[in-house]
C-alpha cells in the first residue's frame, strides 16, 4: 500500500478478472489465488476488484461482496485494494460504495454512469453523492468508449474540489484534455488504456489500471520507472517490446482474452458471463502468437 498523496493508489494496478467456476458461479478461492499471485509474483501495487475487466456489470451485489471479502483476506494486508462500485443509478452506486466500505477496502472506482447519457451536470452530482457516502479517496473512470460521455475539463477540474475525489482512471484517449487537468487540478492521473500507457505517463500520469498487467506486471513497472528516471530511450524499448501483448489481449475483448491467456498458464480464471462468449480455438491460437512476440509463452 502507498502514503504518497501524489500517487494514492500505487503504481502498478490491474482491473482483475473475476474467476468463475465451470458452471459459471464465483469461484471464491480462485480469486485468493489469482490476487496472491498478482501481488507476488507480478509486481502488483493494488488491484482494481470489479472493474470492466471483472464483469462488473453481470456480478451481484452479493457476489461482488463476497469476493472484494476474499480479495482482501489475500491480500488486503500488503497492496491497495479498490473496490468498482459504479454503476449508471447513483443511489445503487452510494449502496455500493458504503458498502465496501463496511468490508475495509482501501479505495472505490466511480465510472462514468453508461446508457443514461447524462449531462455534465449529472456526472459532477453523481461524483460527488458516491464520494460523500464514505471517506474512502475515489478515483473516477472515464472511459466515453463504453460510457458514451465523457468526463469534460471542467468538471473534472469541479470534482476535483471535493477531497475525496483523488484520482482519474483515463481511457478517453484526449491527451490535451488530461493535460489541462493536470494543469488545473492536482489529481492523480492513472493510464486505464493499455495502448497509451507511455504516452499518459509522458504527460504525467503516475500509474497504470491495466488488463495486460495480469500477465507483464513487472514489465510495466519497468516502463513507468523509466520515464520517471527521464530514461525515454528505454521506456520506448520497453513499450514498444509490450506491443504484441496489447493488440493480442484486445483482438476481440478484454476479459474474454485475458482469462484465456490465464486459463492457459494454469491460473484461475474460468469462463466468463453473457452477454461475453469464451474465446475460440482460433482466437486463443492467434492470443498464443500474439504473446509470444511479446515475450510471453503460455
Amino acid at each position: 500500500m502507498t502514503s504518497d498523496p501524489a500517487r494514492p493508489f500505487g503504481r502498478v494496478l490491474t482491473a482483475m478478472v473475476t474467476p468463475l467456476a465451470e458452471d459459471g458461479s464465483i469461484d471464491l478461492a480462485g480469486a485468493q489465488e489469482l490476487a496472491a499471485h498478482l501481488v507476488d509474483r507480478q509486481s502488483h501495487d493494488g488491484l482494481v476488484v470489479f472493474g470492466t475487466t471483472g464483469e462488473s456489470p453481470t456480478i451481484g451485489d452479493g457476489e461482488q461482496h463476497a469476493v472484494l471479502e476474499a480479495v482482501l483476506d489475500a491480500v488486503g494486508d500488503r497492496a491497495t485494494v479498490i473496490a468498482g462500485v459504479g454503476t449508471n443509478d447513483t443511489a445503487h452506486s452510494i449502496d455500493k460504495a458504503r458498502s465496501a466500505a463496511r468490508l475495509g477496502v482501501h479505495g472505490l472506482l466511480v465510472v462514468t454512469p453508461y446508457y443514461n447519457k447524462p449531462p455534465q451536470a449529472g456526472l459532477l452530482r453523481h461524483f460527488t453523492a458516491v464520494a460523500d457516502a464514505t471517506e474512502l479517496p475515489v478515483m473516477l473512470y472515464d472511459i466515453p468508449p463504453r460510457s458514451v460521455v465523457p468526463i469534460e475539463v471542467e468538471t473534472l477540474v469541479r470534482a476535483a474540489e471535493h477531497p475525496n475525489i483523488v484520482a482519474v482512471k483515463d481511457a478517453k484517449g484526449d491527451l490535451g484534455a488530461v493535460m489541462w487537468t493536470k494543469a488545473r487540478t492536482d489529481l492523480a492521473y492513472y493510464s486505464g488504456e493499455d495502448l497509451l500507457n507511455l504516452p499518459l505517463l509522458a504527460v504525467g500520469a503516475v500509474g497504470v489500471v491495466s488488463v495486460v498487467g495480469h500477465l507483464v506486471g513487472p514489465r510495466l513497472a519497468e516502463l513507468i520507472a523509466a520515464v520517471e528516471s527521464g530514461n525515454l530511450d528505454k521506456a520506448r524499448a520497453v513499450n514498444q517490446a509490450l506491443l504484441p501483448v496489447y493488440t493480442g489481449i484486445f483482438r476481440t475483448q478484454g476479459t474474454i482474452m485475458v482469462k484465456a491467456a490465464l486459463r492457459e498458464l494454469g491460473l484461475p480464471s474460468g469462463p466468463v458471463r453473457p452477454p461475453l462468449v469464451d474465446a475460440t480455438a482460433e482466437q486463443i491460437a492467434q492470443l498464443r502468437s500474439d504473446l509470444a512476440a511479446g515475450g510471453v509463452s503460455l
